[in-house]
């Protein structure tokens, strides 16, 4: 029975336990026990939380007993929360030696909207350090590895919630997307991973990387699971200063609706820019064979350009790292996390001997590419100019979307690589985003669902659908409708 309750999709788990059928114990402690078989193996969990999440599963299972309402659609549904937002009854460490064993004194907005909503955390999952990486092998306390394939990477920098979902410790996950740390992962681990519009999910106590950038979202299974979870975590919240001020999108009932199949009506843009030979055989021909496969369910595609999109990579990593640089100063040894001291020295020692223990060497790069970037005489000739390419790219989607309702393009050029495979050499890691990185640089939305397995190596490639800003619903519904009409992905 436990094993057969971990292989369940989240909105079944949830019809069940809110009709008596199994409790939210039962699905939480098979879940738990999952964790301990099997992951030893993937290392997703980097804390697991099974005092606090059966406590949260019973009071779901009295209020159920009693002939109350759910608290949520999901309420009772467990859950694995990427370990970089606040949580105040376990460590947020952000995979990083600096803040290890660090307890918040308060809960993200996340963290608090998914206890009201009665869905117990399993743990915190494991990440690239401040998730900043695409591959989670930038953990200080390890990498993940992929379900699929042990000896290759899960994604990053959200790794370690996409393998819990695809090894079944979880059946719902919380991941960040900077630059694709949502759909990346998702994308080489048959999963699905939503990046929701910039501001329509808080940011108040998700850890900061790049704040112009960062957005927190939903990952799962299935395409409905995303969208009941993605409506639990969107919404405005006064504390967060980006936080839009409007209505959560109807992303339930577009997975509903899509799932009946029929696109007729939608267009739909392939970008010509993010379709090239240096992707990977294999890749393509599961892309186009999607983008076949939405033609055969109605929807009219089309070419469209995007000429700015080549320049994507080059600003983003001087937006990130400027961003990096600022936001991380915060961790100076004198308020909170790691302390290096002696005993003798001044604070300007014990900050850099903190700093210099502390982050793990991506990290620093990261820290000093963004500080050459903002200093003083370079400011505008890095800086400046990459803002100035944001806003081509922007203007570029907005070109674009006047022509057709979503966009398409594989999510990742690259199926997952081998575990330190490319440590070595940062800028083959970083093409790895080539796809994703433009939604982040405008503020849009996108979603990552699996396209089927390579035929160069037999491993997950995934779909990127992107839509405009506010527009997340659209991507629910074409990836429904995808969803269905692909059918299952069997090894």
């Amino acid at each position: 029975m436990s094993a057969d309750l971990t292989r369940l999709g989240a909105a079944d788990l949830a019809d069940r336990i809110h009709s008596g059928d199994v409790s939210s114990v039962e699905v939480t402690q098979a879940h738990l026990d999952r964790i301990a078989e099997v992951d030893g193996d993937y290392h997703a969990f980097l804390h697991v939380a099974g005092e606090q999440a059966l406590a949260a599963a019973a009071e779901v299972d009295r209020a159920v007993a009693a002939g109350e309402s759910p608290a949520s659609p999901l309420a009772g549904v467990p859950i694995a929360l990427k370990d970089v937002f606040t949580t105040t009854d376990m460590p947020t460490t952000c995979a990083s030696k600096i803040l290890e064993g660090w307890m918040s004194p308060y809960d993200a907005t996340l963290t608090s909207k998914l206890r009201r909503a009665g869905i117990p955390i399993l743990g915190k999952t494991n990440m690239d350090e401040f998730a900043m990486g695409s591959s989670t092998e930038n953990s200080a306390f390890g990498p993940t590895r992929n379900p699929w394939d042990t000896t290759r990477i899960p994604g990053g920098s959200g790794g370690g919630s996409a393998a819990a979902l695809a090894s079944y410790q979880a059946p719902l996950a919380i991941g960040t997307d900077t630059g694709g740390s949502i759909r990346q992962p998702a994308a080489v681990t048959a999963t699905v991973g939503t990046k929701p519009t910039y501001g329509t999910v808080s940011r108040f106590g998700l850890v900061a990387c790049a704040s112009s950038l960062d957005q927190g979202g939903p990952c799962g299974r299935t395409v409905l699971d995303t969208a009941l979870l993605h409506e639990v975590i969107a919404g405005h919240d006064p504390r967060d200063s980006t936080s839009v001020d409007a209505p959560v999108r109807p992303v339930v009932r577009a997975a509903r609706e899509g799932a009946q199949g029929d696109l007729k009506g939608l267009r739909v843009g392939v970008v010509k820019e993010l379709h090239s030979d240096s992707y990977q055989p294999g890749v393509l021909a599961s892309f186009d064979a999607a983008v076949a496969t939405l033609t055969e369910l109605g929807a009219e595609v089309v070419e469209v350009s995007c000429p700015h999109f080549e320049y994507a990579l080059a600003s983003y990593y001087l937006i990130l790292p400027s961003e990096v640089s600022s936001n991380l100063a915060r961790f100076d040894a004198m308020r909170y996390g790691l302390r290096v001291d002696d005993g003798t020295m001044s604070a300007e020692q014990v900050m850099a001997a903190t700093r210099a223990a502390g982050f793990g060497k991506e990290v620093k790069r990261r820290i000093m590419i963004g500080t050459y970037a903002l200093s003083s005489g370079y400011y505008e000739a890095y800086y400046g100019q990459a803002l100035k390419v944001r806003t081509l790219i922007a203007r570029d989607f907005e070109k674009a979307y006047e022509q057709v309702d979503v966009l398409v393009s594989p999510t990742s050029p690259f199926t997952p690589w081998k575990i330190g495979e490319k440590v070595d050499d940062p800028l083959a890691m970083y093409l790895s985003d080539l796809c994703t990185l433009p939604t982040n640089l405008a503020g849009h939305c996108a979603m990552s669902v699996p396209s089927g397995l390579s035929a160069d190596d037999g491993l997950p490639v995934g779909l990127q659908i992107m839509a405009p800003a506010l527009a997340d619903e659209r991507l629910y519904r074409v990836g429904a409708a995808f969803e269905a009409a692909r059918g299952p992905i069997v090894a």
